[in-house]
C-alpha cells in the first residue's frame, strides 16, 4: 500500500478499497487551543491535534439495506483495511436498516476538497490573552476575581462516498466563559460569549459588566417561590429553545409521543405557538453562525441518517410568525410522516422584531420582575408537554420600576418552553450568545432577551 497521509487521500484510498454495495466515509482532522484561569492569573494553556474515521458500509440484500458504523481515532494508512472490512462485516452482520435510502449523489465537489486541513493554535488568542492580562488588573484593583476559560476548535470534515461526493467544510467554534467572584465567595456573576475567531470578545466589556453584577448582589433579599415576571437573558433562552429543537422531531410528533403531537393524531404544524411574531430558524450560511450546508451524519437516529450524509442544507423556519412551520425530518421519517425534508442544521436564531437590549428592557420595567443571568441542569419532566425542570445560576437580580435592587436568592424551575413563547409579552433585539447549560453541543445560537409575564419559580434552590 503506498503511503497515505492526507485527509484527501485516506477517503480516497478507503473508498478503493470498498467491496460493498455503498460507502461513506468521514474524515475529521480536529484541532484545538485553549486558556484557563483563576484568581486574576492564567493557569493553564495547551493545543491539540487529532483525527477521527468514520467508514459507513451498506450492504443491499433479499429484505432491505443494511448499514455497518465503524469510528476510529489516529488512524493511519496501516489501519485502513481493517476499518474498512470491520465496518463492512458490521453491515453485513446487521438487519436491514429502518432508515435506509439510496446513497445521495449529484452534489458538486467543494473544491478545496484536496486542500489542507484547517488548523487552530495559540496564535488565535494574540489580541484576546493582553487584552484578559488587562481585564485581570482591573478586576484586581477592583476587589474581585476572574475566572474561566477560553477554547477554540477547528474541525476540518472531508466526506466522500461512493456515490462519487467529495465534500469538505471547516468549522471554527470558540467558546469563553468568565466568572467574577468577590474575594469571600459570597457573590459570583457570570459571563459567556460564543465566536468564530476570538475577534469580537472584549474581556474589558465582560469585566465591566460581572463587576456591575457583583455590585448588585451587595444587597441580599429572600423572596418564596412562585411566579414572578421575569426578564431571561439570550442564553437562557437558548438553551430552553435548543431543547425545543432537539425535541421537534416529526416522526417522535406523528406517533403522539411530544408537544407538537395533536390530540386524536397527526402533528401541530400550522398551529399558533406565540402571539407575538417569533421566528425561529436555522440557516447554514447565517453570518456570524455559519455551519456545514451539508449533512454530516456519524450515526443514525430520528433526527439524522447516516444514508443522508452530504444532502445540502437550506435555511429552514421552524416557527414562523409565530406558527409552527416545520418539524425535523431524515429522508426516511419524511417518507414515513409525508412532511418535507428538514434536517437538522447546527445552528438556531430567534426573531422577534424587538430593538430593545436587554438593559433597556430592564429600564422599561414597572412594577417588580426577575432578572436572570442563566439557567443550568436542565432536565425533561414530561415530553408531552415538554416541561423542564432547572436551575438558576450565577446571579438573580430583583428589579423595582426600571432599576436593578439586589439579588435574591437561587430557585428551581418547572417551564415548557413552548408554552412560554405562548405567553412571551416582549422580545428584545436577537443576538448572538453563548448556551450555558448545552455550551459544550451547540454553540452557534442567536436569541432576544424575552419578558416573560409569569415564569414559574416552583422552589427555592441553595444553589449558586
Amino acid at each position: 500500500m503506498s503511503r497515505v497521509s492526507k485527509p484527501y487521500e485516506i477517503v480516497e484510498r478507503a473508498l478503493e478499497l470498498s467491496t460493498t454495495d455503498g460507502l461513506v466515509v468521514i474524515a475529521d482532522e480536529h484541532s484545538s487551543a485553549n486558556l484557563r484561569w483563576a484568581g486574576n492569573a492564567l493557569t493553564t494553556n495547551g493545543v491539540t491535534r487529532g483525527r477521527t474515521l468514520t467508514v459507513i458500509a451498506t450492504v443491499d440484500g433479499a429484505k432491505g439495506t443494511a448499514s455497518g458504523v465503524v469510528s476510529r481515532s489516529a488512524v493511519t494508512a496501516d489501519d485502513l483495511e481493517p476499518l474498512v472490512r470491520a465496518a463492512e462485516a458490521a453491515a453485513r452482520g446487521a438487519g436491514p436498516a429502518e432508515d435506509a435510502q439510496p446513497l445521495v449523489s449529484g452534489v458538486p465537489s467543494s473544491p478545496d476538497f484536496t486542500d489542507a486541513p484547517a488548523e487552530t493554535g495559540s496564535e488565535v488568542f494574540g489580541d484576546f490573552a493582553p487584552a484578559l492580562g488587562d481585564a485581570f488588573a482591573r478586576a484586581r484593583a477592583g476587589g474581585r476575581e476572574l475566572y474561566g476559560f477560553a477554547n477554540h476548535e477547528l474541525n476540518s470534515t472531508y466526506l466522500g462516498t461512493s456515490t462519487g461526493l467529495r465534500l469538505r467544510h471547516d468549522q471554527p467554534t470558540g467558546t469563553l466563559e468568565l466568572n467574577a467572584k468577590s474575594p469571600d465567595r459570597t457573590r459570583s456573576a457570570w459571563a459567556g460569549r460564543s465566536t468564530r475567531d476570538f475577534k469580537d470578545v472584549d474581556p474589558a466589556a465582560l469585566d465591566a459588566e460581572l463587576a456591575q453584577r457583583l455590585r448588585w448582589a451587595e444587597r441580599r433579599i429572600e423572596l418564596p417561590a412562585g411566579r414572578y415576571e421575569t426578564l431571561l437573558p439570550p442564553t437562557a433562552v437558548a438553551d430552553l429553545l435548543i431543547y425545543q429543537l432537539w425535541s421537534s422531531t416529526a416522526r417522535d410528533a406523528v406517533e403522539g409521543r411530544t408537544v407538537f403531537s395533536k390530540p386524536g393524531g397527526g402533528t401541530r404544524l400550522g398551529e399558533t405557538l406565540a402571539p407575538l411574531p417569533l421566528t425561529l430558524r436555522s440557516d447554514p450560511h447565517a453570518p456570524g453562525l455559519e455551519s456545514s450546508p451539508f449533512v454530516i451524519a456519524h450515526s443514525s437516529g430520528d433526527s439524522g441518517s447516516v444514508f443522508d450524509n452530504g444532502l445540502p442544507l437550506a435555511p429552514t423556519d421552524w416557527v414562523r410568525e409565530g406558527k409552527l412551520e416545520r418539524l425535523t425530518t431524515t429522508r426516511h421519517t419524511a417518507a414515513l410522516t409525508g412532511l418535507p425534508v428538514s434536517p437538522a442544521i447546527d445552528n438556531l436564531v430567534l426573531d422577534g422584531g424587538g430593538e430593545r437590549s436587554l438593559e433597556e428592557m430592564v429600564a422599561a420595567t414597572t412594577g417588580r420582575a426577575l432578572l436572570l443571568t442563566c439557567l443550568w441542569y436542565i432536565r425533561e419532566v414530561d415530553p408531552a408537554t415538554l416541561l423542564l425542570t432547572g436551575l438558576t445560576r450565577d446571579g438573580v437580580y430583583l428589579v423595582e420600576d426600571g432599576e436593578v435592587v439586589g439579588e435574591v436568592n437561587n430557585f428551581r424551575f418547572n417551564e415548557s418552553p413552548v408554552d412560554l413563547l405562548s405567553r412571551a409579552s416582549e422580545a428584545g433585539r436577537t443576538e448572538k450568545t453563548l448556551p450555558r447549560e448545552w455550551g459544550d453541543w451547540f454553540t452557534r445560537a442567536a436569541m432576544p432577551a424575552l419578558r416573560i409575564p409569569d415564569f414559574n419559580m416552583s422552589s427555592v434552590s441553595q444553589g449558586v
